[in-house]
This record gives structure tokens, C-alpha cells and sequence, in this order.
């Protein structure tokens, strides 16, 4: 393993740490087990979802329910295999009921996603749902690009050699299964752009 490589599984591992042992909001006292993000540490593409939902408290992976099959099947469909990503959440722990994140939540939450950002650096952010975009957007100081996800979604958003790229979160097809078909439109991007981010 060469010293890069070495630092950054370092860094995520003390991330890793944090989060488990972490009690900022009192998401902590509800979760069977935190889901901190999975995949290649040295991802050229992460995808930021918003919470963990029931099976991926259950299991502590992310998108490993109902939405993580269809974000499998868009991956797929964009030639793009699950392991060559990384994917976590703006929060890390479920809210009860699945409910929306809180301010309180994300404030709290967000320096591990930073931190997460900042070890892995990727060429592309793909947020996945209203609440990772606004956060996201705000961030790299792209604020007054905030809209709903139904106006932003596959829009390519450039700032500080990343691409910033808004998706529907996956649970919208679970729900409205005519909305697979935009969502494998949006992702067509990441097939199209793939050799440069």
C-alpha cells in the first residue's frame, strides 16, 4: 500500500471512529448503527444520499434497501460499477420514521461528510435528493443555484475542478416508477462524461 493510499484509509478510519463514538444530535440514542459510506477511497465520483432508512440501519451500508437496487441499476445503466465509487449520506444515522432531516441534524453531522470530501477528493459530487443538493450547492458557494431537484436534476454545476451533479434521489422510482426512466436520462451524464471525471 503506498503512502497515499495509506493516509486516506487512515483518515477514514479516524472519520469512521468519530462517528460511532459521536452523540451531537440525538439521532445516536435511535440508531441500530451509524451508515458512515462505503466504497473506493480513491473515487473519482461520490454520491451523497440524504439518511439511512430502515435497512440501512439494520445493516450500517448505504443504499442497500429498495433505493439502493435502483442506484444499482443506474450505475449500470451509465457503465459505471458500484465498486469504483464511494457513497454516503448528509446524515449518518436513520431518523426515526425516515422523517426529512433537521438543521440541528445536518449542522451537526456535515464536518464528517467534509472530512470524507476532503480525504477521498473527487472530480465529481452526484447528490442525490433536495437536501444533499442544497447542502452541497451552499458549500462550494453555489447557493444562489439552489431550486427544487425537479428543476435542477442533471445539471452539471462546475466550481473549484469538481462537478457538482444533481439527481432525484432513487426512492422516487420506488414510488413513481415512471420516474426511472428520467433518472436513467440524467444518468447518461456519468456514461458521457465518465473518461473526465
Amino acid at each position: 500500500m503506498n503512502d497515499k493510499k495509506k493516509k486516506i484509509e487512515k483518515e477514514l478510519k479516524e472519520i469512521k471512529d468519530k462517528v460511532l463514538a459521536c452523540k451531537k444530535c440525538s439521532l445516536y440514542k435511535t440508531r441500530t448503527c451509524p451508515v458512515i459510506g462505503q466504497g473506493n477511497h480513491q473515487a473519482k465520483i461520490i454520491f451523497i444520499g440524504e439518511a439511512p432508512g430502515a435497512q440501512e440501519d439494520r445493516t450500517g451500508r448505504p443504499f442497500c434497501g429498495e433505493a439502493g437496487k435502483i442506484l444499482d441499476e443506474l450505475l449500470e445503466s451509465a457503465g459505471i460499477k458500484r465498486e469504483e465509487i464511494y457513497i454516503c449520506n448528509i446524515l449518518k444515522c436513520r431518523p426515526p420514521g425516515n422523517r426529512n432531516p433537521n438543521k440541528k441534524e445536518i449542522d451537526a453531522c456535515v464536518p464528517y461528510l467534509e472530512r470524507q470530501i476532503k480525504t477521498i477528493k473527487p472530480n465529481a459530487i452526484c447528490t442525490l435528493g433536495n437536501y444533499s443538493t442544497a447542502y452541497i450547492l451552499k458549500k462550494y458557494g453555489l447557493g444562489g443555484e439552489i431550486e427544487g431537484i425537479s428543476k435542477i436534476h442533471g445539471k452539471i454545476f462546475s466550481i473549484d475542478n469538481i462537478k457538482i451533479i444533481p439527481f432525484y434521489h432513487p426512492a422516487v422510482a420506488a414510488y413513481n416508477p415512471n420516474m426511472k426512466s428520467i433518472l436513467k436520462e440524467d444518468f447518461k451524464l456519468l456514461k458521457k462524461y465518465k473518461n473526465i471525471i
